[in-house]
């Protein structure tokens, strides 16, 4: 591979393969290599040993370690995608596992993966600006900028650190040491398998500084739009049931943790121009776009336009595409299918759509601030999923997620008039 580090590396690969053992892969040395150079520019001697090392029993039994390789190799197969990207595989995503609809167990991931998400962007900007780490050494920002980040970041995850308990370890009124609050609190509770988890899902495509923190909060909205699907999928089994409080108490949940995770747009916005036009250049094929979990979000709220689901935003997801053409059960069908068959009152008809109604305008509002963001950030160039970038969401910021709009409103206050 040329160099010193790299030739340490070979060794390493080397001896594995000698006697293969996941517990004894070098990940430490494999991912300070992505690092030191950017996915983009691994080479392909080490991607090639990587390969190789794919392809062994020992590894394709491992979960993590054949996860890893996945997104390891992904341009290396030309598949590189935003899932691919962001190590989605490799996240514990709210509903996941054996927990079924269980709303809490789904809330209680999702907090937990975000605020690690959230601190260890900010243990990153931290240790840069403390002079701690090599990392992504490009475009450093400034103290204004890195200050101003902790404060957002802070702020972004209080409202789940309240719910686990965590926030009364944060008491400075000073951003970098609130910041550090933060990082101790919830970094310094992680088991070993979640410390590796974050190692494994963070390798940049180059060495600027502000992908890091890009990477992690498009993770950070992904993890979010899993529990959105929980939360949908819970209210859709109310109402089959004739549960409507229950179904208000979803969509409530939904409502808020849409409403929690769009603050984390204003951490986004510290953003350098310039670092996100240098490092796309190497995303391209990557959009979101090609969010599986946003779609499905969308296609639990209601059956989208045929022309919709005829459009990239659909094909450039063709396992949920097939899904939401097959029938995937809808908010939108449920609430009708439940108010048709009287297993719910009028009154509790309008409970529901009002909860879907509040949720519906917090994730139009994530929408349009996306779309504000992306204005400043790109202006007219085009998408890096192969897409028209900024033009498209200028045409579908503003699409509603429900198509059923309140047959039976107003019967509320009839009933409140008969009483």
């Amino acid at each position: 591979m040329g160099d010193i580090t790299s030739t340490a590396i070979d060794i390493e690969l080397a001896a594995w393969l000698a006697g293969p053992d996941p517990e004894r892969f070098p990940y430490d040395a494999v991912i300070a290599e992505f690092h030191r150079v950017g996915k983009h520019f691994v080479s392909a001697e080490l991607l090639a040993a990587l390969d190789r090392i794919r392809a062994t029993p020992a590894a394709q039994a491992d979960r993590v370690l054949a996860g890893f390789l996945d997104t390891a190799l992904d341009k290396y197969d030309g598949r590189y995608d935003n899932p691919s990207y962001l190590a989605l595989s490799q996240l514990p995503l709210p509903g996941t596992g054996d927990c079924g609809l269980d709303l809490a167990h789904a809330t209680r991931q999702r907090d937990r993966l975000l605020v690690a998400l959230v601190a260890d962007t900010l243990e990153f900007e931290l240790a840069a600006a403390d002079g701690r780490t090599g990392l992504l050494p490009e475009q450093r920002p400034g103290a204004r900028i890195t200050a101003k980040r902790c404060i957002l970041g802070v702020r972004a995850v209080r409202p789940a650190l309240e719910r686990m308990g965590l926030a009364g370890a944060v008491t400075s009124e000073d951003p970098l040491t609130a910041a550090r609050q933060v990082c101790r609190a919830v970094l310094g509770t992680l088991t070993p398998a979640e410390r590796r988890m974050l190692k494994v899902t963070a390798l940049p495509v180059y060495v600027v500084h502000d992908e890091y923190m890009f990477l992690r909060m498009l993770q950070a909205y992904e993890t979010t739009f899993a529990l959105l699907g929980v939360q949908i999928r819970a209210a859709v089994a109310a109402l089959a049931e004739g549960r409507p409080a229950v179904a208000v108490e979803a969509m409530d949940g939904a409502e808020r943790a849409m409403r929690e995770v769009a603050a984390l747009w204003s951490l986004v916005a510290t953003m350098q121009g310039q670092s996100f036009l240098t490092f796309r250049e190497f995303t391209d094929g990557a959009s979101a776009i090609q969010s599986r979990g946003y779609k499905t979000v969308e296609g639990l709220c209601s059956t989208p336009e045929r022309e919709r689901l005829d459009s990239p935003a659909y094909t450039s997801v063709p396992d949920v595409r097939a899904r939401v053409l097959a029938g995937l059960p809808n908010l939108d069908e449920a609430l009708a299918d439940a108010r048709a068959a009287g297993r719910i009152t009028a009154v509790a008809y309008d409970d529901v759509r009002a909860a879907m109604q509040r949720f519906e305008a917090s994730l139009l509002g994530w929408r349009k601030t996306h779309f504000r963001l992306a204005v400043r950030m790109l202006g007219r160039r085009r998408g890096t999923g192969y897409t028209e970038g900024v033009p498209y969401l200028e045409k579908v910021h503003g699409i509603p997620l429900f198509r059923l709009r309140c047959p039976f409103a107003g019967h509320r206050r009839a009933a409140v008039a008969a009483a």
